[in-house]
């Protein structure tokens, strides 16, 4: 029985016969996320810095942000498609190139508009970065190990955030705002170099053993046929995933965009003293992310069914987030990073099982298509949410109908799932 445990110690041996090198790409997919959420982040951590010199309104600010995830949704489409098409080694270095450039660009933005094409432009690029590290870790990995791979890279999601605020403060008042953009864009292209040289495909690949590339292969073969777009969208497990990015991706964009303004408003933080705070809640998130998919994998190795590994670790997720109800109330600052911290921590966690999903339910020549329908739903959902914050905040200066609604969408997004696809079976699209 030590077999069906391969973490545990009896496994050991055999997994250093098999070889490790899936987990340097999951290394290199970290990586990339990390540097993903980093240029996706600094306008939240500026926010207070621009708002003072270009005099935005919230709701000025919060149609930024929809810019952003408009073309988030649509890259996120198209990008599913492409990668699905040409591959996540030339998919993932061009949706690259988009977002380093957009990136840099901010430098030289001087209006509401000019944020607004940049902005545009960094989330055409960014919305590449999921569909095609998702796609390699279906390449690289057999169903077993997806959602524990899914969950360290998407914890590099959390690095960067964790990052953000260490790095960027010190790079402002050092170069100012523009200079922050500069530098972190032009370092980030190392990440470039290093992924062409080292990512193919496992049968492409010369470093892999042919222990280990039979254990990636081990899963029973995909239909070869491509599979119709029209025909994905005609599925119930479709949009259970989509459904389910919809309701809870709009969260996490909340926290990443509006979680330092939060700071400042209600604890009276500013760009020297808020990133203690944001540094605990990210490091809490980047456990939450590796953690959820361990605890799924670790079910499923245990001989529980994928469907009952992966929606009781997402109930338990669920309810985890409900505490951030009280955030808005709470006096004492390091309480409210506790409860902030708890929320973020779960929606990682749930979101490295979510994104599973495709693979638990399709054939890999339809994940990339899949996972980018359900990221445009996602930014659909956050652009809804954007307008929705910039409202309340306008008018009401609170946060509180804000975290009602965060702390609540993950039992109704559950419930959604279980309801269209209750048994996590294999999608008929062919």
């Amino acid at each position: 029985m030590a077999t069906d445990y391969p973490n545990g110690g009896a496994a050991r041996a055999p997994e250093a016969r098999i070889g490790r090198v899936r987990w340097v790409i999951v290394g290199l997919l970290f990586a990339a996320t990390a540097i993903n959420y980093v240029d996706r982040q600094m306008i939240g951590l500026l926010k207070p810095t621009l708002q003072a010199e270009f005099g935005w309104k919230e709701t000025t600010y919060a149609d930024i942000v929809f810019y952003f995830q408009l073309a988030y949704a649509i890259g996120y489409i198209v990008f599913g498609n492409v990668v699905d098409r040409i591959g996540a080694r030339l998919g993932y270095a061009v949706a690259f190139v988009i977002w380093t450039g957009a990136h840099m660009l901010h430098a030289v933005a001087h209006s509401v508009f000019g944020f607004g094409a940049v902005r545009f432009l960094l989330g055409v690029g960014e919305s590449g970065n999921f569909p095609a590290g998702l796609k390699a870790v279906t390449e690289w990995f057999p169903k077993k190990e997806r959602a524990f791979a899914t969950g360290i890279f998407n914890a590099g999601a959390n690095v960067g955030a964790i990052v953000t605020p260490l790095i960027v403060p010190a790079l402002t008042l050092a170069y100012g705002w523009r200079g922050a953009f500069v530098v972190t864009g032009a370092v980030s292209l190392l990440w470039l170099v290093a992924w062409l040289a080292v990512y193919r495909r496992p049968r492409e690949s010369k470093r892999l053993s042919a222990g280990e590339l039979a254990y990636i292969e081990s899963d029973p073969a995909d239909p070869a046929a491509k599979v119709p777009w029209l025909r994905l969208l005609g599925r119930r497990e479709t949009w259970a995933f989509a459904i389910g990015k919809f309701l809870t991706d709009p969260v996490w964009w909340m926290f990443l965009f509006w979680l330092p303004d939060f700071l400042v408003k209600r604890h009276g933080l500013d760009l020297k003293t808020f990133g203690p705070p944001l540094v605990v809640i990210y490091v809490v998130s980047d456990l939450g992310s590796i953690f959820g998919g361990w605890m799924s994998s670790r079910l499923i190795h245990r001989g529980w069914t994928i469907n009952r590994a992966r929606k009781t670790t997402m109930l338990v997720c669920a309810l985890a987030v409900t505490p951030i109800f009280f955030a808005q109330y709470v006096d004492s600052l390091w309480v409210a990073v506790a409860i902030i911290s708890l929320a973020t921590a779960a929606h990682q966690a749930w979101s490295a099982n979510l994104y599973t999903l495709p693979s638990d339910m399709f054939p890999r020549k339809a994940v990339g298509s899949v996972i980018g329908i359900g990221g445009t739903a996602g930014a659909v959902g956050g652009m809804i949410f954007s307008l929705y914050i910039g409202q309340v905040l306008e008018r009401l200066g609170t946060y509180s109908l804000i975290f009602y609604v965060a702390g609540s969408v993950y039992l109704v997004a559950l419930a959604v799932i279980h309801l269209l696809t209750p048994r996590l079976a294999q999608a008929e699209v062919c």
